[in-house]
């Protein structure tokens, strides 16, 4: 089986109403113009990343307009849609949440991103999502035919026993939505995919919005696939696009049988405990 995944790379910038019907024209060229059956949305993509967007776009799923918009184009396009992230809000509380979208319409997953991003590098980045995000307890995976997918948020891209978990479940591509800025993507943006890839013997896609530098966040942008040899075989640039990449999957038993890392562990010194 091959799967072609696109990334939309959406430029973050004005109304909801006026950013939804760019993300739903971007959906169709991927489905209709790019034959993808995966498409994928940035973090944070029905508004800017500030904590003032949080509040003001917070939304119910699966009733608020972002979920409608994305069952909508999903459905109208027979199309699997992994729908970003957006601030869902649920029982008083708001989650940082990417929702997955079958085909059909229907709503297949949803994740709350589990780690949330607290850093501050003097001069450079300063943010405290614990401030205004309850953090997610759970894994999420869904199916595309026979390939098992599992889902982070941005942050969960920096902790590999997350990953590592997730390869433990079957899991044959990891998707990332993400708001990397610049200063730490010029470091540790491809360098995290490729590990993330490399070390579980994995496809990885990271998808971030396209730059914008009158943002509070100045996205990164170079959304990118890494194949499990920890080779990049899409990258973007930093404005808005498309990255399309085909998946053959049929590679995967030949990565994992030449190089039987997984095999190799030594469950007699270290183990990995994964709690469902």
């Amino acid at each position: 089986m091959v799967i072609r995944i696109a990334l939309i790379q959406l430029k973050i910038a004005g109304p909801k109403e006026k950013i939804l019907k760019n993300a739903v024209d971007l959906i169709r060229i991927a489905k209709k113009e790019k034959d993808a059956n995966v498409v994928v949305l940035p973090e944070s993509f029905n508004c800017p990343y500030s904590e003032e967007n949080f509040e003001a776009n917070a939304e119910e799923i699966p009733l608020g307009e972002t979920s409608q918009a994305l069952s909508k184009a999903a459905r109208d396009f027979g199309v699997h849609v992994v729908g970003g992230s957006f601030v869902e809000k649920c029982c008083g509380k708001l989650y940082n949440t990417c929702t997955v979208w079958g085909p059909e319409g229907e709503l297949v997953a949803r994740h709350r991103k589990i780690h949330l991003c607290n850093t501050n590098i003097p001069g450079k980045l300063e943010v405290e999502e614990s401030k205004v995000f309850t953090a997610g307890d759970s894994y999420t995976t869904f199916s595309v035919g026979e390939t098992k997918i599992g889902l982070g948020i941005c942050w969960d891209m920096r902790f590999p026993e997350f990953a590592a978990a997730y390869r433990e479940m079957g899991c044959d591509l990891l998707i990332y939505p993400a708001v990397c800025d610049v200063f730490t993507g010029e470091l540790h943006w491809e360098l995290l995919a490729r590990a993330r890839a490399l070390d579980n013997q994995v496809f990885v896609a990271f998808c971030a919005p396209a730059r914008d530098c009158h943002a509070e966040l100045i996205s990164y942008g170079h959304s990118l696939v890494v194949n499990p040899w920890g080779q990049v075989i899409q990258n973007g640039t930093e404005f808005q696009e498309i990255v399309v990449a085909d998946l053959v999957l049929k590679t995967l038993p030949e990565v994992r049988g030449q190089i039987p890392v997984l095999q190799q562990k030594r469950a007699d010194l270290y183990e990995l405990v994964v709690r469902k």
